[in-house]
């Protein structure tokens, strides 16, 4: 059972850089797709990777449909030496990604996001031009599936937007 609210809550309370992006970013603009798990693009300076260690660190973070037997080491070096964790925790499915397709690393990525209120806490998450572009760079079916609603929920945002 994925406990979103509180992950999120954990990040955002450890002051962790993050944005959410992928199907929660669909759903805190409007979309009424669901998702199992919280993609995430992360921040990879040196003081960003200790914090987040440290905050999933108590959930038992996990490469995902990694062998139990295998060993593991969470920790900021581990994060340091990938880009891409797809990883099993206490708290459900966290997909960390240090780069977005179509949009690039953590500098780039956050030029394209907003700030909004959502599971109790101010938090960074891709505007809509920023999701459908990720979407339709990363070209998955599922990805692909979503676009026409990004887009109507983009019009009817450009609709509303007071003339200047």
């Amino acid at each position: 059972m994925m406990n979103f609210v509180q992950a999120v809550q954990i990040l955002t309370d450890a002051e962790v850089e993050f944005a959410i992006i992928g199907g929660w970013s669909a759903i805190m603009h409007g979309s009424a797709h669901l998702t199992n798990d919280l993609d995430l693009c992360y921040s990879r300076t040196p003081s960003n990777l200790r914090r987040l260690a440290l905050a999933l660190a108590p959930y038992h973070p996990r490469p995902a449909n990694f062998p139990p037997e295998l060993p593991f080491v969470w920790d900021e070096r581990t994060l340091h030496s990938g880009t891409v964790f797809t990883l099993d925790t206490d708290l459900g499915r966290i997909d960390l990604l240090a780069e977005v397709a179509g949009l690039g690393g953590w500098d780039e990525l956050k030029a394209g996001c907003v700030r909004l209120p959502a599971f109790d806490r101010e938090v960074w998450t891709l505007d809509l031009p920023s999701l459908i572009k990720a979407k339709r760079a990363a070209g998955r079916p599922k990805d692909l599936l979503v676009l026409p609603e990004l887009e109507s929920l983009l019009d009817a945002e450009n609709d509303s937007a007071p003339e200047v």
